[in-house]
């Protein structure tokens, strides 16, 4: 895979790195060779120049030997696959794996579907999904075996192994997720403590700083590329909630989960995506910052689940139109456009059309960095809100409180995002009203609205299909995701549900079985 060569000139104490001087010399060195035969021509400038890259040599020698031990390789493996005909079956071996597709992960997902090929009648191709199989990297900050990665790398309930830098395996004994922040915490256990990388403060990271991104791309293991950050606070629609460090260090397909690595040794953030048009690295890469990552870990450890507080409302940037009819400046503080009711914000006394500009002791530029200091304030706490209203600053007093389950389905209607959903039938859900039943040309009266079904999944072998409408759950009329849930609990959890469906075919009965 080629990337693209950029020229850049760099700076380094008071000399630059004249590389294009050191070429035209025809002079190659590494950072190890002594300065003999062609050498010993160089002027003091060419002199200092490479005093300098040999210094940035050794600090990237320094870091990678120090952290490369704390990566670890790690791999997901489902424990059913889904055959043409609709049947579970074991899973191919892990060589078999390995060979059916070498290019493990894709852009953003560490996760690979890969579609072997059948021969069928007539001599006509057909492709036969195969399970999804997370492979990627993750990074030991806690010798007594806790490991940081991706959420994408590991999701799917199959059995999560971690390879360690010496060779050794282990099975997970427990994975946390957050898939709002695409991160999770993966623990082994292991006899002796292994080597941990400690989290540095990615607030203190600087646009300009060099980083190394290390990892195990495309199953090459004990990889580390060097880059600089490119730009921080990044959003790009990828997750729910998103503070992208951007950097042009390389990050490809099974880097995921690995750390991104000041020159101190300190994990700055954790990469997770990066933007490419061929697959592989064009020089933009995504990583969490480690604060983030940090935030979300510890209650990962302490509870198994992140807690976050939440205020209520809908909000949009400060455009430069809008700035002017709202007497504020361009991209400083959030437009409220939504206040829900029975909420903190409500309680705070928002209003639509407020424009917070400051949050505790936060300054707000983006709809993103209100989002980010609301999530993680502390339940209970007491917060002073600097708004403009009506082009008068006011301050108002919120009080945090923890975000219900069922609070982003009800406030913007986006498909339910229950784990039991997912993972045992292969569908999203969501709420459904008259407007919506309209739209679809059904004629139902409550329900809920199905609104993707994974290929390969029980809910596409039932022949579900998104614009469906789910009217009841095993005879039990419902009329949200939550009715759903609850219905399929006080079953027991069986292994079929019986469904009653309704599209503009008709209502029919269907039995929806579980993986």
């Amino acid at each position: 895979m080629k990337r693209k060569t950029m020229k850049r000139c760099y700076t380094a104490g008071a000399g630059a790195f004249a590389l294009a001087g050191l070429l035209a010399c025809g002079a190659w060195v590494n950072a190890d060779q002594s300065r003999s035969g062609p050498m010993t021509n160089l002027t003091p400038a060419q002199t200092e120049s490479l005093e300098a890259a040999n210094h940035l040599s050794t600090a990237f020698r320094t870091v990678a030997d120090e952290l490369l031990p704390a990566v670890v390789a790690i791999e997901n493996r489902p424990k059913l696959a889904w055959n043409d005909n609709g049947q579970s079956g074991a899973l191919p071996s892990n060589n078999e794996l390995r060979q059916q597709n070498p290019f493990k992960g894709t852009p953003f997902e560490d996760m690979f579907r890969d579609f072997q090929v059948q021969p069928r009648r007539g001599g006509r191709a057909m492709p036969m999904p195969k399970p999804r199989a997370g492979i990627g990297s993750g990074v030991i900050i806690d010798s007594s075996g806790i490991v940081l990665t991706n959420n994408h790398v590991v999701a799917g309930g199959g059995e999560v192994i971690v390879r360690t830098h010496d060779g050794s395996e282990f099975v997970a004994t427990d994975v946390w997720t957050d898939p709002k922040t695409d991160l999770a915490v993966v623990k082994i256990e292991s006899s002796s403590d292994l080597v941990a990388a400690k989290l540095g403060d990615s607030d203190q990271v600087s646009i300009g700083d060099w980083v190394l991104a290390l990892g195990q791309p495309f199953g090459l293991e004990s990889t580390v590329t060097a880059g600089i950050v490119s730009a921080k606070h990044r959003g790009i629609g990828i997750t729910d909630r998103e503070n992208f460090l951007q950097t042009d260090a390389a990050i490809n397909p099974g880097n995921s989960g690995g750390p991104l690595v000041n020159l101190r040794g300190e994990v700055v953030g954790i990469n997770t995506a990066i933007h490419s048009r061929s697959g592989g690295n064009d020089g933009i890469g995504f990583a969490i910052p480690s604060n983030l990552a940090r935030w979300v870990g510890d209650q990962l450890i302490s509870t198994g689940s992140v807690k976050r507080a939440y205020l209520g409302v809908g909000i949009q940037p400060v455009t430069q139109d809008l700035a002017k009819q709202l007497s504020v400046k361009p991209r400083s503080g959030v437009v409220v456009t939504e206040v829900f009711p029975d909420t903190p914000a409500a309680a705070a006394g928002l209003k639509s059309g407020d424009v917070i500009v400051r949050f505790g002791d936060k300054k707000l530029n983006s709809p993103q960095s209100l989002q980010l200091a609301v999530e993680r304030s502390p339940i209970g706490s007491e917060i002073t809100l600097e708004v403009v209203r009506n082009g008068k600053t006011i301050e108002l007093t919120y009080t945090a409180q923890e975000q219900p389950g069922d609070f982003e389905s009800r406030a913007t209607g986006k498909p339910s995002k229950s784990p039991e959903l997912l993972d045992r039938f292969g569908m999203e859900i969501a709420p459904i009203d008259s407007e919506i039943a309209r739209q679809l040309d059904v004629d139902a009266d409550g329900g809920v609205v199905i609104t993707s079904v994974a290929q390969g999944s029980p809910a596409a072998e039932a022949g579900l299909e998104p614009g469906m409408v789910i009217v009841e759950v095993n005879r039990t009329k419902i009329h949200s995701p939550e009715d759903f849930d609850k219905v399929w609990d006080e079953s027991g959890n069986d292994s079929s549900v019986l469904l009653l469906v309704r599209s503009d075919r008709g209502s029919r009965f269907v039995v929806l079985k579980t993986r």
